[in-house]
């Protein structure tokens, strides 16, 4: 049945529960969203506009018909966002964006397709279950989840759905980082031996009073399922601009750099180590933390990983950032070079200009035998992700790789708080002999919230 046939057919059906009916301003010809995949944004933020939106609009099989925000002021200039980008793109008013406070409603549409899920760190895993769980597609942002035990669970549940999940770890389509961990894998620089890993800390932050909750934010669910606070703005995000969020720096949301950006190079470390599907067997942390003031996650930090292949991963705000993979002969260095993902990424460029670079320069014109290992190619995460949900590519970050690299994040902040050596069973993904350590592996969930009640309700 077609989609448009179907719209008419279950509009009234579907207003009756409450559901926004997804129906566009333009509904003739092969340009109409009834013809697309159809795509619901959940947060309407920085990361959402400086790249999510923009991944995916610039793909005309894909259309955004629909937001969610917590914050009603900015799922308004979300909608905004979208309709202006539109009208440009067709010459005329296109679409009427629909809004839903609730993103669960989403999910209850038959009219969307898939979502992009681009919330605070906090509310990552919760509903990307819950999308799957209803049959959408995901795109999720990095990290995957809070803790081990809801990653795992997030694992669980995309594997049953078989929903197509990417996660956000856009390096993965960046051809310095492919071309980086094929030379790796195929033996260029001898046998690896040392990774070196260049992520920053965050700084301290002042003391912030208790404030009004602003009647445009639903802060209690805002919260979810981390303990109940006092609503500071410094702790939540800008209410008058996009700047970089103050959420990112607590330990409530997220644990500071090494899972908002660490999730990154622990990404494409593994995929030159070929340890994409493992952890380290060891793994050690010093780290600095704030003494006063809002803001707790780690300042300044260094995270030796040990694994079974005899490659040990130091990380370190002392290095550059990016990924220097060392080997028996000779070195590969690998970054981002002047791509941002957001304008208020915390680096600055100057300092982070290289790319690619090599012992010998000569290694970046290699040129592959036939039965030499490839990656597979693309040039964009999102359009990626599109390609898979329509069975034209494989993934690039599925989910298990996704949890796997995510884990490496939390086991590397769990070392920071604990202070010693750690041995860590990747198959269990327990600490071994260390129930003290194992205690940091999930996190008590205020309910309603939570992804333990997901998996209690799901059917």
């Amino acid at each position: 049945m077609e989609r448009r046939d179907f719209m008419k057919k279950t509009a009234l059906a579907t207003a009756a529960f409450g559901i926004p009916t997804l129906v566009p301003a333009s509904v003739l010809g092969k340009n109409a969203p009834s013809n697309k995949i159809q795509i619901a944004q959940i947060g309407c933020g920085r990361i959402a506009r400086d790249h999510d939106l923009p991944g995916v609009w610039k793909h005309d099989v894909a259309r955004i018909v629909a937001v969610s925000d917590l914050d009603s002021k900015r799922m308004a200039e979300g909608k905004q966002f979208i309709e202006d980008h539109y009208t440009q793109k067709m010459g005329s008013p296109y679409l009427d964006v629909k809004q839903v406070g609730d993103y669960r409603d989403l999910f209850k549409s038959k009219e969307i397709d898939a979502v992009i899920i681009s919330t605070p760190d906090h509310w990552h895993s919760q509903p990307a279950m819950e999308a799957a769980l209803a049959g959408k597609h995901v795109y999720l942002q990095k990290p995957t989840s809070l803790t081990i035990h809801e990653g795992r669970q997030l694992v669980e549940v995309i594997q049953r759905t078989g929903v197509v999940l990417q996660l956000g770890t856009q390096q993965r389509s960046s051809e310095q980082f492919r071309l980086a961990a094929e030379l790796v894998r195929n033996g260029r620089i001898g046998k690896l031996h040392t990774v070196r890993i260049g992520l920053p800390g965050d700084p301290s932050g002042p003391e912030a009073p208790a404030m009004p909750v602003p009647a445009n934010l639903n802060f209690d669910m805002w919260l979810g399922s981390t303990p109940e606070v006092s609503y500071t703005e410094i702790g939540v995000h800008p209410q008058n601009d996009y700047g970089r969020p103050g959420w990112l720096r607590h330990e409530n949301y997220g644990a500071g750099m090494i899972t908002g950006w660490g999730q990154h190079h622990f990404d494409s470390a593994a995929w030159g180590m070929n340890t994409e599907l493992v952890g380290p067997r060891y793994i050690e942390a010093v780290a600095e933390f704030p003494r006063s003031g809002l803001w707790n996650v780690h300042g300044d930090f260094m995270v030796k990983a040990s694994y079974d292949n005899g490659v040990v991963m130091l990380t370190s705000g002392s290095y550059p950032n990016g990924i220097r993979y060392e080997g028996t002969e000779g070195w590969i260095w690998v970054s981002r070079g002047s791509y941002v993902a957001s304008t208020s990424d915390p680096v600055a460029q100057g300092n982070n200009a290289k790319a690619l670079d090599a012992s010998d320069p000569k290694l970046l014109q290699t040129v592959f035998g036939e039965n030499e290992l490839r990656f597979t190619r693309s040039s964009s995460h999102h359009g990626n992700w599109l390609d898979a949900i329509q069975g034209k590519a494989e993934l690039l970050s599925p989910v298990e790789i996704g949890h796997r690299s995510c884990s490496v994040c939390l086991i590397s902040h769990i070392a920071m708080k604990m202070g010693r050596k750690l041995e860590w069973n990747s198959a269990t993904e327990e600490f071994v002999n260390d129930p003290e350590a194992n205690t940091y592996l999930k996190r008590s969930q205020r309910r309603p919230w939570g992804t333990d009640l997901v998996m209690a309700n799901r059917k």
